[in-house]
Order: structure tokens, then C-alpha cells, then sequence
């Protein structure tokens, strides 16, 4: 007769939660997905690293370290949207940087020739960075 063992999954269980994501952080503009770990300034199983910004992060997927993880997005400091976006001094969505572009240095307009982001914003509605 076999007997029935019963094992705690405490370990397991707090495993399968630190890999249980929060949410799914949507790109407001492109429409990309991803499930987000964390959010905040503080990334998870990190010492010394503090985001200047609330961000959506995620535990790196493509290596075992525990301590990279990939930063998925954050609000636009100019619109607030949740965008596609780039960070320099402070994060902006990409029709935001579009809309500014003499306001940043040549190797991010550059950058930005490639992707040709459409603006959403109507042309009565101009904005400035400052």
C-alpha cells in the first residue's frame, strides 16, 4: 500500500510569486504587451539602482541573473501617456519627441529618423518642452 506524502511549498510558493507578474504594461501607440513585475524606482533584487522615474519593469527574460531586469516604460513627463518612448533627462513618448525634436541633441534626432513616428496630437494643439 502506498502512503500519500504531504511537502510544504513554501519555498516554491514564494518562487512561483516573485515570477507572478503584477500586470501587463500596453503601449498606448503601438499597442506592444508585456507583463510587468514591478512598478516603481526601485527595481527588485537590486542594491544600489534607483529609477528617476516610476517604471514598469520586468525581471530580465533572457538571462538566469536575478539581478537585471528590462524597464518596460513609464508616463511621458510632457502628455502622461504611456508610450512608446525614449529617456533623456526625464522620459517622453515618441509623438512627444517628434513634436520637440529641436529640443534634443543630434544623435537622439538621428535616432529617431529611423522610426517616423505620426504625431496623435492635432496640429492646434502645440506643445514645448521645458
Amino acid at each position: 500500500m502506498k502512503r500519500a506524502v504531504v511537502v510544504k511549498n513554501f519555498p516554491k510558493m514564494a518562487c512561483e510569486a516573485e515570477h507572478r507578474p503584477l500586470g501587463v504594461f500596453e503601449c498606448q501607440l503601438c499597442a506592444l504587451t508585456a507583463p510587468y513585475s514591478s512598478m516603481g524606482q526601485k527595481p527588485p533584487d537590486t542594491q544600489s539602482v534607483i529609477l528617476l522615474e516610476e517604471s514598469y519593469i520586468m525581471k530580465d527574460p533572457f538571462t538566469p541573473d536575478k539581478n537585471r531586469f528590462l524597464i518596460l516604460g513609464s508616463r511621458c513627463s510632457v502628455c502622461s501617456r504611456l508610450d512608446c518612448s525614449l529617456f533623456y533627462c526625464k522620459r517622453f513618448c515618441l509623438p512627444c519627441v517628434q513634436e520637440n525634436i529641436h529640443a534634443f541633441p543630434q544623435e537622439i534626432r538621428q535616432d529617431l529618423e529611423k522610426r517616423k513616428v505620426p504625431s496623435k496630437r492635432p496640429a492646434s494643439q502645440p506643445s514645448s518642452l521645458t
